[in-house]
């Protein structure tokens, strides 16, 4: 556990149209298929709830300020943060979740993410094909290039990057920290699932760090034998025949040269982890070597957290992870914690591994966070 102190939060949270005060989001822990419920969220962050799910926007509510270096500014469905070692920037409206496209820029060399963000969430699935009934438009496709030939479908929706449209969003800062808080009530379930499970998104950025840690949270509103949730971990890695990267890590598999990724295969052609299949890897990393310059990585801190995770060409690299993988019933979920971002080399992204072993979540506590 890593506890970091400051001066007592400041918190922003305009609008925060999320759960009621009685409302708690448990966490379940990925080790075996049922753990306990753990409460993640401080009363601060218990906020009213619009039950129709459409959330207003978010005009900007202070000028920049300070804590330090560490600094956060909101500017319309924009919020830019800075540290002593990254800027980023977190779209609240439009293309939604995690860190937005091209923002995450490393001080130290100017560079700066590759595809289409960064810890970019989409839906809750199950393992299995969808029953024959379920409407086409709620169907999974599989057997093709894209999705390969493993069978899934869906159980909460839509896709919250692209169709949730807008979140809503609490800013929190400390001494020398920023947190970001996002969360989304899923309105959409195929049959026989019920809709309004619900996630929510930690991102919190440093000074003397160049990466950042972030948390996913899921709860879901129906039981399942095995619920897990899509995300790109780090993210998605546009490219033109390997011109920007020189290589990719994935801990489960090793170095992987560029020129693997000059055509498209599907997931499950090559690169693929599957939990129980795979062997288990000690450290759960990936990421790719910027051309001339660092690694952009994602390590997600108990491996365990991972149900699945993809490598694949499809025009781009295509870097799905996959977690949870639980049994859970209603009220009950999952989380895991990541941290993401620029690394001189993988024995450094191992040591901030080892240093935060089996974090599966943030907590943030007066004025301290805490991965746990």
């Amino acid at each position: 556990m890593v506890v970091v102190p400051s001066r007592p939060a400041k918190v922003s949270h305009p609008k925060a149209p999320r759960l009621a005060a009685n409302v708690r989001l448990p966490v379940m822990r990925p080790e075996g298929n049922e753990a306990n419920a753990v409460h993640l969220l401080p009363p601060t962050l218990r906020c009213r709830r619009q039950s129709d799910n459409k959330f207003d926007s978010h005009p900007a509510r202070h000028a920049a300020t300070t804590s330090g270096m560490a600094s956060v500014h909101v500017d319309g469905a924009l919020i830019h943060v800075e540290t002593d070692s990254l800027t980023a920037t977190v779209a609240t409206e439009g293309y939604v979740t995690g860190v937005k496209d091209g923002t995450l820029v490393d001080k130290k060399t100017g560079a700066h993410d590759l595809g289409y963000g960064l810890d970019i969430v989409d839906f809750l699935m199950e393992p299995g094909a969808s029953a024959e009934t379920t409407p086409k438009e709620l169907r999974y496709d599989f057997h093709n290039s894209y999705h390969g030939d493993i069978a899934k479908r869906y159980v909460a929706l839509p896709q919250i990057c692209t169709q949730a449209k807008k979140l809503s969003w609490s800013i929190f800062e400390g001494e020398q920290w920023i947190a970001i808080c996002q969360w989304y009530r899923w309105d959409v379930a195929p049959p026989p699932h019920k809709p309004g499970s619900t996630w929510q998104q930690w991102l919190v950025f440093q000074d003397g760090l160049r990466h950042f840690f972030a948390c996913d949270t899921v709860v879901s509103a129906n039981d399942s034998d095995c619920l897990f949730m899509r995300l790109d971990m780090p993210g998605h890695l546009q490219h033109q025949k390997g011109d920007n990267f020189e290589q990719v890590y994935l801990s489960y598999h090793g170095y992987i040269p560029s020129s693997e990724f000059a055509a498209d295969f599907p997931p499950d052609g090559k690169f693929l982890y599957q939990r129980g299949k795979t062997p288990a890897p000690q450290r759960m990393i990936r990421g790719y070597k910027i051309k001339n310059g660092p690694w952009l990585a994602g390590l997600t801190l108990n491996p365990a957290s991972v149900y699945e995770a993809w490598c694949h060409q499809r025009g781009y690299i295509c870097f799905i992870e996959e977690i949870g993988g639980v049994k859970v019933k209603a009220g009950q979920g999952f989380s895991a914690a990541y941290a993401i971002g620029y690394f001189d080399d993988v024995p450094a992204m191992e040591r901030v591994c080892d240093r935060q072993k089996g974090a599966t979540r943030i907590e943030l506590q007066g004025g301290h966070y805490k991965i746990l």
